[in-house]
């Protein structure tokens, strides 16, 4: 399957509906979809009704994205902690409620090491995702030791690793999250590293080395969605459906290169 997030831009307060959005991407070529699942970003009130918009228009939802807005606070002992801790709960609920089979999140930067209160969060929440029987992936950015913490210390087929390519070339490029992680591998998030924000760019518009990147991935054996997570930042010049076909074209090109391995 190819997929892609939903919220890759074209207006901060999303100027095309997602019903209509999801139709572009379908039209596109796209198998599925990752959904951002909170109202920030622009997204407004509302957002859950995306899952039905997206089923309609033919697509499978792959994910969600929880919210990130206040990641570092997990560990605290007050009422941030608690809130960050209850909104990672009611995503797993979410999950179930909507027949969304798996969810994706940040952990704190190294910076907030996750303490022992903020790891009894998190197995509290997996236990509640092995009740609901989903899957929760931990992506890679500036949290090598709190990822490792964590993976090290959850044994659950339902945690797992979610691979973000520019996060890795971005923040950590000596450390091999594929070889460490790759048998818990849930999901994938594909992005360039160019552009004026360095990154969110379309596969091989930036330096990333996708031979490379794809190859690994393939040694993991990881049979999931190629789902490319973009911003229209460098593409204003396109609209969106030329920019959704543009992204297919990408993601189709990614997915030859993995299955060939």
């Amino acid at each position: 399957m190819l997929g892609i997030y939903d919220c890759f831009g074209y207006g901060a307060g999303y100027d095309v509906p997602f019903q209509e959005r999801y139709k572009l991407i379908k039209n596109a070529g796209f198998d599925c979809v990752m959904l951002w699942w909170s109202d920030k970003f622009g997204r407004g009130e509302g957002y859950q009704e995306g899952a039905q918009y997206a089923r309609d228009a033919g697509l499978f939802i792959e994910n969600i994205h929880t919210p990130v807005h206040e990641q570092n606070n997990l560990s605290l002992d007050n009422l941030d902690g608690e809130s960050v801790f209850q909104t990672y709960l009611q995503c797993v609920k979410d999950c179930a409620k909507y027949h969304i089979p798996a969810m994706v999140i940040h952990l704190p930067g190294d910076n907030y090491p996750v303490n022992e209160l903020g790891m009894e969060r998190l197995k509290i929440m997996i236990r509640q995702a092995e009740c609901d029987n989903i899957k929760v992936a931990f992506e890679n950015l500036e949290n090598v030791k709190n990822l490792d913490l964590v993976l090290t210390n959850i044994h659950s087929d339902n945690a797992g690793f979610c691979y973000d390519s520019c996060h890795h070339i971005n923040y950590a490029p000596d450390f091999d999250f594929l070889k460490k992680y790759g048998k818990r591998l849930m999901t994938v998030h594909l992005q360039d590293n160019g552009g004026r924000h360095n990154q969110h760019q379309l596969p091989f518009d930036g330096s990333i080395e996708w031979t490379t990147v794809m190859k690994k991935i393939a040694l993991t054996g990881y049979k999931g969605a190629t789902t490319l997570e973009p911003m229209n930042w460098d593409y204003e010049n396109l609209t969106i459906q030329e920019f959704l076909n543009l992204a297919y074209q990408k993601a189709e090109r990614l997915d030859d290169m993995l299955r060939e391995n």
